[in-house]
């Protein structure tokens, strides 16, 4: 079975891959300082010129950027190519602020759909697969990134995107579908639906998932290789930087490696910006190194992670980052306790609950309020729906667990099967209600 999509460049030495990453640097800045105002003017600002920067060793001395200055330089404020040489944009959901655009070459998508065939192999994909890509299509990232790395890889592919699950399952069935790639909670509403279906994982030809653009725990991950019968991997990416592929997992599920050929990764102290040792827990920022349209230089992430470079058991060489722990912007400060959806999740899902949740945070009379409603499936619906007492007790043993979890007491609400609103596509996990009063 094929290992790799390109050996050569995922198992080459360290050194060399470190090496690489400095030409590429040092050509990309002085790239980026000649073509994009904006970035020009943050480094004269800084007062740093393109030979300051003579390797990776040198990358600290560059500014930051953030999502801020992609709304301020909305829509064409970073774009480092005329636009005729622009064959397609993506863009994020736009929830907060405006939008950010992130223009693509040519060039740039055959690179990303390389990075996102990796992931792919690394998952076990061959030209013999049939991959189902159940994400979002469109301005997201989702849909053309993995549907790009399937037909790179020479898989069939089928571009579903999200919705009208039962179509998902029965396209599923009849083509033999072998890697379903979509979010982690999609693909945990599929295998509900495939129970409600009276189907069984044996009822379906799937061996493994690419799961990712949003938060999922191991506890979620177990949930649903049970619910499909899967090996189910992570994968991670932004808009901003390309999409998914930034990096992927393998067969050992210990991080996910990042494709350092094309991107260069540092953790820094969330507060201060300071570049924190291979190890140290803090804010992932990521620098583009091959794009031409859009290429970011030291873009600050805000999630929260780990960066290792031990020796992996799959032979692949490049530098491995922990899944997301949490984000240094989406940490809810209730009562004064920081709390992570993350932690929500895994504590529900120990406890044999559904993954389908949602945090309320509001704030009366000066005091937060902190709800959790949670979804029984069918089975726990049935044994407590006419037992009141049974239906309390075990409201009380989930608020004990969070308590211990969490540091801080929220108000528990077992609800029916299908009272919590689904996604099919990002699960809206918290509503804050505080912001309103702002």
């Amino acid at each position: 079975m094929k290992k790799y999509f390109q050996p050569e460049i995922e198992t080459m030495p360290v050194e060399e891959i470190k090496k690489l990453q400095s030409e590429r640097l040092v050509k990309q800045v002085a790239y980026v300082y000649a073509n994009n105002k904006y970035y020009k003017k943050l480094m004269d600002e800084k007062g740093v010129k393109p030979e300051d920067i003579q390797g990776i060793e040198d990358l600290h001395k560059l500014p930051f950027l953030t999502k801020n200055d992609l709304r301020e330089a909305y829509p064409y404020g970073l774009l480092s190519r005329p636009l005729k040489d622009c064959v397609r944009i993506q863009s994020t959901s736009g929830t907060t602020g405006r939008r950010v655009v992130a223009f693509y070459t040519q060039h740039d998508i055959d690179l990303w759909e390389e990075c996102c065939a990796r992931a792919l192999v690394a998952a076990g994909g061959t030209d013999e697969d049939v991959v189902q890509v159940c994400y979002g299509y469109g301005l997201f990232t989702g849909g053309p990134g993995l549907n790009g790395g399937s037909h790179k890889l020479g898989s069939l592919t089928l571009p579903m995107s999200s919705g009208n699950t039962e179509r998902q399952i029965q396209f599923m069935r009849d083509l033999n579908a072998t890697i379903l790639c979509c979010t982690p909670s999609y693909a945990a509403y599929i295998g509900e639906k495939l129970h409600e279906m009276g189907f069984t994982p044996d009822d379906i030809n799937l061996k493994a998932g690419i799961f990712g653009a949003e938060p999922w725990t191991e506890e979620m991950r177990r949930d649903i290789e049970q619910k499909l019968g899967i090996k189910a991997y992570d994968i991670y990416g932004l808009t901003e930087i390309s999409g998914p592929g930034v990096s992927f997992e393998c067969e050992e599920q210990t991080g996910m490696h990042i494709n350092e050929d094309h991107f260069i990764a540092e953790i820094i102290d969330p507060e201060t910006g300071e570049v924190l040792p291979e190890g140290s827990e803090g804010e992932l920022v990521f620098t583009s190194i091959t794009k031409e349209a859009f290429p970011l230089l030291r873009y600050r992430t805000r999630d929260l992670c780990v960066l290792s470079r031990k020796q992996c058991s799959c032979g692949r060489t490049h530098i491995k980052m922990c899944k997301p722990k949490g984000r240094s912007d989406d940490m809810l400060i209730i009562r004064g306790v920081n709390v992570f959806p993350s932690q929500i999740e895994t504590v529900l899902l120990k406890e044999g609950y559904t993954p389908n949740y949602q945090i309320l945070v509001d704030r009366i009379n000066n005091e937060d309020t902190f709800e959790i409603n949670v979804e029984l499936s069918q089975e726990q619906y049935a044994k407590l729906q006419d037992d009141d007492l049974a239906f309390d007790k075990a409201e009380k043993k989930l608020v004990g667990a969070m308590v211990g979890m969490l540091g801080i007491r929220p108000r528990i609400h077992l609800l029916a099967p299908h009272s919590v609103v689904r996604s099919e596509g990002k699960a809206v996990r918290v509503v804050d209600k505080r912001k309103l009063h702002d």
